[in-house]
């Protein structure tokens, strides 16, 4: 039980480290002047979930989703 438990400490500290650098790698939220001449109806923000930014959001679901499940499985007792 003791290695199956190193085994997701250090999957948890792998997803720690990988949500940290997706989350670094987005661009921010804020709108600035794009909104306002209209930038948000460009091919690229209607097409939004098959660009990159579109994948890095999808994967920071997914790694906090993990995160959240391991982070419960490390506070049960085993």
């Amino acid at each position: 039980m003791e290695a199956l438990r190193i085994v997701v400490t250090v999957l948890y500290v792998v997803i720690c480290i990988a949500l940290v650098a997706v989350v670094i790698m987005q661009e921010g939220k804020s709108a600035g002047l794009g909104a306002i001449s209209g930038m948000a109806e460009t091919y690229w923000g209607k097409n939004k979930g098959r660009s990159i930014e579109g994948k890095l959001e999808l994967i920071t679901k997914i790694l906090a989703a993990l995160f959240i499940v391991i982070s419960v499985v490390l506070n049960m007792e085993w």
